[in-house]
């Protein structure tokens, strides 16, 4: 199977409406040529699964600006105030979800595991409407487990297989993000051969992901930057 491909063909397998999980924290190890194909594209009322929205014109800022979301899923919005803002006049729906909770959710969803009880939250707004349960005199919530449509995630590199390593703590969502979708498309600085990889170095084995695609940002001084 061909796996390595063109972003123009991967932002063909996501649809208007889909469920998208996005790599990332903050801004590191977020996909960002992956990103800026979807806001390029006309797609439409997606819901996004991330522990943010990027910042205000970059990462997931641009899938805002152009329109493409419904809603958001995440742990921490205010890095970027227009969503805040989308938010407050009724232009995005926003779903708060601890990060605890949001990465157990998304690794539950990779294990198929259907739910599970956690105390984060418990007694709060977050806990409204939601199964709660007592475990050893102390009050627990259900959580659903947290599955999508695409998982778009970013590693540091590929083999031509799709054996995955990541940028030290790049690796953040990544890795859950990868085992919770239907499909999966890997962005990636390299490509390398097969074997070139030491097998004990790989953390997203090939058979996760679907299709890889080359980044086209540049890294300078630690940071990534369009060319």
């Amino acid at each position: 199977m061909k796996k390595l491909i063109e972003v123009s063909e991967a932002i063909d397998f996501i649809k208007d409406g889909d469920t998208l999980l996005v790599g990332g924290f903050g801004m590191s190890g977020t996909p960002l040529t992956l990103i800026d194909a979807i806001a390029a594209s006309d797609k439409k009322d997606l819901t996004v699964v991330s522990n943010n929205l990027g910042e205000v014109g970059r990462g997931l800022g641009k899938l805002l600006d152009a329109g493409c979301l419904k809603k958001a899923k995440g742990s921490y919005f205010t890095t970027n105030r227009e969503a805040v803002r989308a938010w407050s006049e009724g232009e995005l729906e926003i779903e708060l979800i601890p990060q605890g909770t949001l990465a157990e959710a998304v690794r539950c969803g990779g294990a198929g595991i259907a739910g599970f009880y956690t105390k984060t939250a418990a007694g709060t707004q977050l806990a409204e409407g939601k199964e709660e349960k007592e475990f050893d005199g102390e009050t627990y919530i259900l959580e659903r487990a947290i599955r999508g449509d695409v998982s778009i995630i970013k590693g540091l590199k590929a083999d031509t297989f799709g054996n995955i390593v990541y940028d030290h703590t790049a690796r953040n969502f990544n890795v859950a993000m990868a085992t919770a979708s239907d499909l999966v498309i890997a962005e990636v600085d390299e490509i390398v051969e097969v074997g070139e990889i030491p097998p004990k170095d790989v953390v997203t084995p090939h058979l996760f992901i679907d299709y890889v695609v080359l980044n086209k940002y540049v890294k300078k001084g630690g940071v990534y930057v369009e060319q």
